[in-house]
């Protein structure tokens, strides 16, 4: 009588297994070029909404696999990509490309590929077409966001240690209808102030921040906070399944630090001289205060030279100048900003002061120091001697 119970209850439960949860598979995709793209997608057993999973730049798409089996198993499609260079897709490995036609292949070739995936995690069977959500780590974070901008089925986003570029932080600002969650550690470097950025710029009032003391980078979190992925599963399950494309507001939210409402400052039109004055302020106070991280603001800086608005661009980086006047790398920028606008006599000033100041530099690594020494260099040798 036991055994015949047992055996039935084993019945049961394979039945349950063979109806409840379909396999996952791999997919072949290609991309417009002809390049092959490897996805694995992970089937609900019934009919819901679809999620697009892009992964860190020092990682590939399994890094998702237990992530996409839980969402699977709570009613949610799942596709996870290799983007090209990456993984079992196609294309040069992208750890041995060159920094430029690295960033070339991100910005021509990756969103196209993540369009690619994205039509095919929409066509499939039992997919909602209209009710998909993105989420990315590192790298995938912008890649997810820019994402939610090109696809308004787009209900929610999940993002994890990174940062995304000036346009993407505008559509944040601008999507109070998109609800986002975002985590990341304190040992993984910029990430928690760059996931704090995003939050505090993030206009739906639905947003929530995780935030961990450690846990490392990305998707690498899993292992060292476990709930992790079933905090992710419950939010997609709200904002897809249960209200899609709404959250509710968090009741406890978290105290971001005074330096990341200063990013934020800063990327507003007229900012870094909002900041100026308060860093003025603050050095009254204190003659060693800086308000905010040199990095960040650097590649703000840059992010306004190349659209070509090189006034913003020289305002940015003459704060960063002013907060970190012993680095040789903001005169470095400054020079490249002030010969961007035409004005000679004030890059070749910068360029030289960056010389002067690696010579003595200690902070910064060697590859860093010879970078701007030979960035300075190629500007004077371009200048010249010659005056405006």
């Amino acid at each position: 009588m036991k055994r015949g119970y047992f055996c039935l209850l084993v019945l049961v439960a394979l039945i349950f297994a063979s109806t409840s949860f379909a396999a996952e598979r791999v997919i072949d995709l290609t991309a417009t070029d002809g390049t092959k793209l490897k996805a694995t997608f992970f089937p609900a057993a019934q009919p819901g909404p679809g999620v697009l999973l892009l992964h860190q730049c020092n990682r590939q798409r399994k890094v998702w696999d237990g992530l996409a089996q839980q969402l699977a198993s709570a009613g949610i499609n799942v596709l996870t990509l290799d983007y090209r260079g990456y993984g079992e897709s196609g294309g040069d490995r992208f750890d041995k490309l060159p920094p430029q036609e690295a960033a070339r292949i991100q910005n021509e070739k990756w969103p196209g590929d993540i369009d690619i995936a994205f039509a095919y995690l929409q066509s499939q069977p039992g997919v909602k077409r209209d009710i998909i959500g993105v989420g990315g780590a590192s790298c995938g974070v912008q890649n997810s966001v820019q994402t939610a901008r090109r696809h308004p089925e787009v209900k929610s986003l999940v993002l994890l240690s990174g940062s995304s570029n000036m346009d993407g932080r505008n559509f944040l600002r601008d999507s109070a209808n998109l609800p986002v969650f975002l985590a990341a550690a304190d040992d993984d470097q910029f990430s928690m102030q760059t996931i704090e950025w995003l939050y505090t710029i993030d206009a739906n009032p639905g947003k929530k921040l995780v935030h961990y003391v450690k846990g490392g980078h990305g998707a690498d979190m899993f292992p060292v906070h476990p709930e992790l992925p079933g905090l992710i599963v419950g939010w997609y399950v709200t904002t897809l399944i249960k209200t899609p494309g709404h959250a509710p507001p968090d009741p406890n939210p978290p105290t971001v630090p005074a330096d990341v409402h200063i990013l934020n400052a800063i990327d507003q039109p007229g900012g870094a001289a909002k900041v100026t004055s308060q860093l003025e302020e603050a050095r009254r106070r204190d003659p060693n205060a800086t308000l905010f991280p040199e990095g960040l603001v650097n590649a703000m800086g840059y992010e306004h030279l190349q659209s070509g608005d090189t006034k913003t661009a020289i305002d940015i980086l003459k704060l960063n100048a002013a907060a970190y006047p012993n680095s040789p790398n903001v005169y470095d920028s400054l020079s490249d900003a002030y010969l961007a606008d035409g004005q000679k006599d004030l890059a070749r000033q910068n360029a030289q002061k960056a010389i002067e100041l690696v010579a003595s530099d200690t902070t910064d690594p060697e590859q860093l120091r010879n970078n701007i020494k030979q960035s300075a260099e190629q500007k004077l040798k371009q200048l010249g001697d010659a005056k405006n």
